[in-house]
């Protein structure tokens, strides 16, 4: 079965119709200075409203462990997604799940897996200056490749129309989805996220 994160979200409404049209888990950016920013006491609020068994994921870029452990613990976060260029040992201190995003420009940017013991690696497309969110797509080949390293997340470009082409070419413990089912940054589509989420779970039936 391929789970479901919708990530980038920014606010309540968003995380019902998520979880309430089937996703697995949901993703926060505590990067400042991006459109999907948000606050931790924001997304306490929220995380205290969502039921039981959604998993919450908090995405950082920063290489303070101490201000991460802290947001983590005030938000009630399940698993923490790094954008940074952190090393093993950075990850494995955190005390969390740990999910390592590495943005894929070829076959060279897999030669880094082999040294993380994380619980997923998250592959976005390479986009100079940009840490994701960016609509573009990678060569799915890749990740059939990184398949080999541990748990794989999809993510970059990825929309209700093509997803499905994403699960059935590379079969990956999840799909991440952000700008692709929104309206504007940092505000989701309903209708884009039920489309999305059963399109992934059609592929299976």
């Amino acid at each position: 079965m391929t789970h479901v994160k919708i990530c980038g979200i920014t606010n309540l409404e968003d995380a019902l119709t998520a979880v309430e049209s089937g996703a697995d888990a949901l993703g926060f950016v505590f990067v400042p200075d991006t459109p999907r920013f948000v606050e931790p006491n924001q997304v306490a609020a929220i995380v205290a409203e969502l039921p039981p068994f959604i998993t919450t994921v908090g995405l950082f870029a920063n290489k303070d462990g101490g201000k991460i452990r802290t947001i983590v613990n005030q938000c009630r976060l399940d698993a923490i997604q790094l954008h940074a260029d952190v090393t093993p040992e950075f990850c494995g201190n955190l005390g969390s799940r740990v999910i390592k995003a590495v943005r894929v420009k070829d076959e060279s940017s897999l030669s880094i897996l082999s040294n993380y013991d994380v619980d997923a690696f998250l592959l976005d497309a390479y986009v100079e200056g940009k840490m994701g969110g960016t609509g573009r797509v990678f060569d799915w080949n890749l990740a059939l490749q990184a398949k080999d390293y541990g748990r794989i997340i999809v993510a970059g470009g990825l929309n209700p129309d093509n997803v499905a082409q994403a699960v059935q070419h590379v079969k990956p413990y999840a799909v991440d989805v952000s700008s692709g089912v929104e309206s504007g940054p940092g505000r989701k589509d309903p209708d884009k996220i039920r489309k999305f989420i059963n399109t992934v779970k059609s592929v299976e039936d």
